[in-house]
């Protein structure tokens, strides 16, 4: 019975305005926007467009950084952050004029976009800053580059034993992991995620018990190489990042590898994306071709795409955007438009209806002259009854026994479809049950398409033996009155 689902969770995004206040309070392009302002005809870069290493501690004091090697590096990071986003133009000295010879650096063309541009193009230049920023975060790992480079000045990448595909692939499924951790139940407030549980996704088999000693080896490496990822990608603002406690390095078991603290699993390290985070992994997925629905996309749209494009949705979501497509509607006329959109005899149907219920919950009074409309429609009488009484409208009238089952079947089978909490749906199926006296001698009869997939379902849920099998021989008669 289950319809195609999305691969991914909605995720609510903050307006394009905060995002793009976000991208500039981002410590590394606030850096690269304050150099490339700074830059000027003095300003001398070398062969491969990075500041030369003379100029690096006056870029370093401009930008208020210490007066150390620490300093310089970073005062070189926002540099070249600030040619790979186009706010610095360089040119590149002449080819004849010797290896010593230095470029000029004017400022690029992006520039009077921070100040004057739309958020569209402040964002637009922060996510070249998360290319590159990225393409730092998988960059190989060295301790002498010196090792490196062979008898006749070349570089033996095949000594660097890195692949850049297999560390992109990686560093994309962590990404992707922590992205569904954060929208998965649709909440906006997701807690940290310790980034030992965030390697060990990428590493431990889903179906393995017990890790065994080599697993656990290649969860802590990991661990440690995202511990390095994430100190690189924090600057550009798209996860907040408490590290690996450095003590932790020096307190090695007899495998040289960090000892487990079961007391305090924050030292392992713990992360988070930001908002500008959310934003800035769904633009890369959506640039792979990867599907990423946003909480907002029906807004505009008919309720019959609203009702079809929550019908998977984690149940905060789907309440997100059902607000935001009421928002803009008259009630009673938004609540006819959700009436109309939920009849139907296909599998999705009941998914619908009970979306459109949810959905009327939302709406006071003001809807109650359409779904008064629809009190005597076969298939949302039921529902139309359960708003009123909800709403302590006066005057609704009692269903007759036949919508009563009806609603019953229509409803398990929405629950079915939407394959949740079992505990829950078991609960459902009983309080049901126990409700209606002889429920089983009657629903069979019912006529609705699920009913005897509905039956077989209660029998296998049903807590108690007697009632399963009722369901069973129910679910029996209903498929031999259908195919008689």
């Amino acid at each position: 019975m289950s319809a195609e689902r999305p691969i991914l969770p909605p995720v609510r995004l903050h307006t394009e305005a905060e995002l793009a206040r976000d991208a500039l309070a981002a410590p590394l392009l606030a850096h690269a926007v304050r150099l490339a302002r700074w830059a000027g005809p003095e300003t001398r870069v070398g062969a491969g467009g990075e500041l030369v290493e003379a100029q690096l501690p006056a870029a370093a004091e401009h930008l208020g950084l210490t007066a150390d090697e620490e300093g310089a590096a970073e005062a070189s990071e926002a540099w070249r952050l600030a040619v790979d986003t186009g706010l610095v133009d360089v040119e590149d000295p002449d080819e004849d004029a010797g290896p010593d010879a230095e470029g000029t650096a004017t400022a690029g063309e992006n520039l009077p976009l921070i100040t004057g541009g739309s958020p569209q193009d402040v964002l637009a230049i922060w996510l070249d800053g998360l290319e590159a920023a990225y393409s730092d975060a998988i960059a190989p790992v060295f301790d002498d580059f010196a090792d490196l480079v062979s008898e006749d000045g070349e570089i033996d990448f095949e000594a660097l034993d890195w692949d850049p595909e297999t560390e992109a692939d990686f560093l994309d499924g962590v990404l992707t992991n922590l992205y569904l951790l954060t929208v998965g139940d649709g909440d906006e407030e997701t807690a940290p995620v310790p980034l030992p549980a965030l390697a060990a996704s990428m590493i431990v088999p889903d179906d393995m018990g017990e890790p065994t000693d080599d697993i656990l080896e290649q969860v802590s490496e990991a661990m440690m190489r995202l511990d390095d990822q994430f100190r690189v990608l924090e600057p550009i603002g798209i996860v907040e990042y408490q590290p690996v406690d450095e003590t932790l390095l020096t307190e090695e078991g007899e495998d040289g590898e960090p000892q487990a603290d079961e007391e305090d699993v924050t030292r392992y390290g713990m992360v988070k994306l930001t908002p500008l985070g959310l934003y800035g992994i769904r633009s890369r997925m959506l640039d792979a071709g990867v599907d990423v629905p946003v909480i907002g996309d029906f807004t505009g749209k008919g309720a019959d795409v609203l009702l079809a494009g929550v019908a998977h949705y984690p149940e905060a979501a789907a309440r997100a955007e059902a607000e935001l497509w009421l928002a803009s509607r008259a009630a009673e006329g938004a609540a006819a438009e959700l009436l109309a959109a939920a009849r139907g005899s296909d599998e999705q149907a009941p998914l619908r209806r009970l979306h459109c219920q949810q959905a009327l919950s939302l709406l006071g009074s003001e809807a109650e002259p359409a779904v008064r409309a629809v009190l005597d429609d076969p298939e949302l009488g039921g529902l139309a009854r359960v708003w009123l009484a909800e709403l302590g409208a006066a005057d609704v009238p009692a269903p007759p026994e036949p919508m009563v089952f009806w609603l019953a079947v229509d409803t398990i089978a929405a629950h079915l479809e939407v394959e949740g909490d079992l505990d829950e749906l078991q609960g459902l199926v009983e309080s049901l049950t126990g409700r209606h006296s002889g429920f089983f001698d009657e629903a069979w009869r019912v006529d609705h398409p699920a009913t005897a997939d509905v039956l077989e379902a209660m029998g296998q849920l049903h807590g108690d033996r007697k009632k399963a099998k009722e369901a069973r021989k129910a679910a029996f008669k209903a498929r031999s009155r259908t195919e008689a």
